[in-house]
């Protein structure tokens, strides 16, 4: 079993293991985690599945990965289609028991249908970095999003400080036009500013039961952060320290 830092690291590469025994000597899964070995049968299968589903970013777990693919299931992730984390075993199953396949695919078109209502409601959340969902065992699935609750925070703050001086702005005409030029450039530079200030602890991976569930938690997050979240220096500076000549 390779570690969990080995695992990330493999799929973000797309590193392809070669294996031996009922794994074809050149097979190439695309993104994996651990060791996965498919029959000819099951290789045949799993491509048709992600030529089926090509708007979603299957990853093929090894079933000794299973747990730990689920643990870290937003290191998966994706920012700009859904991740799919699928193991060997069901894709193997899924390419011999018809029935069996029905019901996974089922599972994944479900996922499918709903994926234009997610990408579109996560878009409009700043601190969504990415999203995916995984096949589990017992015929459903779980779906995650990774949230940076300090880009989240910051932006709003940097949304809610602009609506608050644009009222202060209809009391002085001559502060407005000035103080708009300035506000403009310090946004600008906030923005910046937050968007290179990912960090670890500030990333949090969101899981749920059903994508509806999932956007509630999401929503949860970012009250969470913008609650707990405290104004640095550089922030209760932008738009608030000018000095204007009359």
């Amino acid at each position: 079993m390779g570690t969990v830092a080995q695992v990330e690291n493999n799929v973000q590469t797309g590193e392809v293991y070669q294996t031996s025994g009922a794994q074809k000597k050149n097979a190439n899964y695309g993104k994996t985690i651990g060791k996965p070995e498919l029959s000819e049968k099951g290789q045949k299968y799993y491509e048709e599945l992600k030529k089926k589903y090509s708007n979603m970013d299957f990853v093929l777990v090894s079933k000794d990965m299973k747990a730990a693919a689920k643990a870290q299931a937003g290191s998966y992730a994706n920012p700009h289609k859904m991740v799919v984390l699928i193991d060997e075993e069901k894709v193997e199953r899924m390419a011999s028991d018809e029935n069996f396949r029905k019901q996974y695919e089922g599972i994944i078109s479900n996922a499918a249908v709903k994926l234009p209502q997610l990408q579109s409601q996560l878009a409009n959340k700043p601190g969504v970095k990415a999203f995916g969902m995984q096949i589990n065992d017992g015929g459903n699935a779980s779906f995650f999003a990774v949230v940076d609750k300090s880009l989240a925070a910051q932006r709003d703050r940097i949304k809610a400080s602009g609506a608050k001086k644009a009222e202060q702005k209809k009391v002085d005409a001559k502060r407005k036009e000035k103080k708009a030029a300035e506000e403009k450039r310090a946004e600008k530079l906030a923005e910046k500013h937050a968007e290179k200030a990912e960090s670890e602890k500030d990333l949090v991976t969101v899981s749920a039961s059903s994508v509806e569930e999932l956007l509630r938690k999401v929503d949860d997050t970012f009250y969470e952060a913008m609650s707990d979240s405290v104004q640095t220096d550089y922030e209760k500076m932008v738009g608030q320290n000018f000095s204007f000549r009359c």
